[in-house]
């Protein structure tokens, strides 16, 4: 027990050191946690053989990832996918196998192999690129969607490669090439427990589909009846318990009939998306998913064998760096061909370089089989943790490299601007989209720019002017009619782009109104100081009308509420201008003594101000809005 606890103790230790200081230097939390692993594993030497055990444990976060994504995925989304699905990631897979397997034969690997090594390096990490595009809010652009699309095609494409690799055995190895290689990774894939044991080829299929049709079929008869029943308790953990019940349950199956876990998750997911109790199911997964992804990625730290990869130092880092650029290569061909535009185009390819997860799985499965040497196994293992530990820095030089001048350069990429308005809009997001319809059904022309390609083709088709290009960009302003629009929206949600917008408009254009959109009070003072004459904060409209809301179910009239949350937005309007010119970027708002006596003098100045007006029983109009029974007698 005291073994046990002081395992925990280490690797929860090393996470909440290690994480927050790489989130404070931009290096991202995936690399926190591999830094935390190698520090507690070869550096310290805290933790050791039981690594590769936790590893087990830990990849279950895969799995819970994959069924948050399904959450969030509708049927009908999926079918959406299916060209990418099966284009981009059809393509992606057989590309890279075919030339990694080619290389892999002029380094004088056997074909059976050289096809081995093809077809796991193939295959990307699902856990740290999904997580580094969910951090850096990328997901939802078209780089991010189209390496979705490439990550669960691969996740597909681990089902048949699990079934091709026994028939590869090299006969010199079989008999002795198990063991001492990997555990029982394999094992994870129905080697101890299996429905499909000894069955042939078309058995094996059939038991197979039956047990996708009974996640559907069970997700959607079964998972509401069971969580209503639950919900009659009123007892969270229990609904906790029967969130993780089922989605153990799922993979449990998917392992019996020797198909992947994380897809069945991942299935089981996109058939509760439609459900009432979506929202509840992914706030009590989260947790677990967050903490066993984190473990994950330690383990993966932990586990680089530093001796073997300084024995063959030059060899690993070749071997890293040539998957690395093979599979780069690949991507950006197909985003090419695929029309993925911009830095959309590099997202794809640099997100996607690494070799993933399932790699320990093939590998060790591999040996097992006796598909590939055990020394070769230990070697790649290196190149596929050492290029998983690359990844952060991929997302790094796209970040701070390849981004910015994509902006400066990208000229030729952005759409040719044919059409000018009284109104120009950065970004066509739900914030753009509102203004614009609000513009246009009043008889105003507006101009649109957005970076999304599939959104502009897409309002395009509505008739709308929308145009591709980074509106931070003087020239494309320019075009879209700058010097001649009444006009700026500033609708995007990046907080140093929406800034810079503002400032090259103003400079340009003294006299434009500017409208912009702040994600915060401190891009508020930004915008402030940019020159934007009317700012709107993103949650402080609806916020505001919640509070109304709130006073009219205290039985206060709602004329009475409308006047006093009109003092309010008016006092704190005011408010905000002055406290601007005391906000230090560089400085907490709350370590800020100028800026902190400044808010506590407003506070109380908006207090006394809705003091005074609730408290006015003389005003006629209020009165002769107040509701029966409620005027003074």
């Amino acid at each position: 027990m005291t073994g046990l606890l002081f395992q925990v103790f280490i690797y929860l230790c090393a996470a909440v050191i290690a994480v927050p200081l790489a989130s404070r230097f931009g290096l991202g939390s995936v690399l926190g946690y591999l830094i935390a692993g190698i520090v507690i594993g070869p550096v310290l030497g805290l933790v050791g053989s039981e690594t590769e055990g936790i590893q087990h444990i830990a990849e279950f976060g895969v799995v819970l990832m994959l069924f948050l994504v399904g959450l969030e995925l509708e049927p009908r989304n999926l079918w959406n996918m299916r060209a990418r699905l099966l284009g981009l990631g059809g393509f992606q897979v057989g590309l890279t196998t075919a030339l990694t397997m080619a290389g892999a034969m002029a380094l004088g690997q056997p074909w059976t192999v050289a096809l081995v090594i093809g077809l796991i390096l193939s295959l990307s990490s699902t856990a740290i690129v999904l997580q580094t595009l969910n951090e850096k809010g990328l997901m939802k652009s078209d780089g991010g969607q189209a390496s979705f699309s490439v990550l669960l095609f691969q996740d597909i494409a681990v089902i048949p490669m699990l079934a091709l690799i026994p028939l590869l055995a090299l006969p010199e190895l079989v008999g002795h090439g198990g063991v001492g290689h990997g555990g029982d990774h394999g094992g994870g894939h129905g080697a101890e427990m299996s429905l499909v044991a000894g069955l042939s080829g078309w058995q094996v299929a059939l038991v197979n589909l039956a047990a996708i049709a009974a996640v559907v079929a069970g997700g959607h008869f079964l998972t509401r009846p069971m969580f209503r029943f639950i919900a009659v308790a009123k007892l969270r953990e229990m609904f906790t318990a029967a969130a993780l019940l089922l989605v153990v349950a799922i993979a449990f199956l998917m392992t019996l009939v020797g198909l992947s876990p994380a897809l069945g998750a991942f299935l089981g997911g996109v058939v509760l998306a439609n459900s009432e109790f979506r929202h509840e199911l992914e706030s009590d997964i989260e947790p677990f998913k967050g903490l066993l992804l984190g473990l994950f990625f330690i383990t993966v730290g932990a586990g680089i064998n530093f001796g073997l990869l300084f024995a063959n130092i030059l060899t690993v880092l070749g071997l890293t760096v040539g998957l690395i650029l093979l599979k780069t290569l690949v991507l950006l061909g197909l985003a090419f061909v695929f029309k993925l535009r911009g830095s959309d185009r590099w997202l794809f390819a640099l997100s996607l370089a690494q070799a993933g997860e399932f790699a320990f799985v093939l590998l060790s499965f591999s040996v097992q089989n006796a598909a590939i040497p055990g020394d070769l196994s230990d070697l790649l293992l290196l190149v596929v943790a050492l290029s998983m530990l690359l990844t952060p820095a991929l997302f790094i030089l796209f970040d701070r490299v390849i981004l910015p001048r994509l902006t400066d350069e990208q000229g030729r990429e952005a759409d040719d601007i044919t059409e000018k308005g009284v109104a120009i809009i950065a970004g066509m997001g739900r914030f753009g989209q509102i203004v614009n319809r609000v513009l246009k059904g009043n008889g105003y022309k507006t101009v649109v720019l957005d970076v999304s390609a599939e959104m502009v083709d897409g309002f395009r088709r509505f008739g709308i002017a929308a145009f591709y290009g980074d509106a931070s960009r003087p020239d494309l302003l320019h075009a879209a009619g700058l010097a001649e629009a009444r006009l700026l929206v500033v609708a995007i949600d990046d907080v140093e782009r929406a800034t810079e917008i503002v400032r090259l408009a103003r400079r340009r254009r003294p006299d434009l109104h500017i409208v912009a959109r702040a994600r915060n009070r401190g891009h508020v003072y930004e915008l402030y100081k940019a020159g934007a004459d009317d700012i709107v904060r993103e949650t402080f409209d609806s916020a505001v009308r919640a509070a109304r809301y709130a006073l009219e179910s205290f039985g206060v009239h709602p004329h009475e509420a409308e006047k006093l949350i009109t003092v309010f937005v008016e006092r704190d309007r005011e408010g905000v201008r002055r406290l601007a010119a005391l906000y230090d970027p560089d400085l907490p708002p709350f370590e800020n003594e100028p800026y902190m006596k400044l808010a506590r003098e407003i506070e109380d100045e908006i207090e006394q101000s809705l003091s005074s007006q609730s408290e006015d029983p003389h005003d006629a109009v209020r009165r002769a809005w107040l509701p029966p029974g409620s005027r003074d007698e």
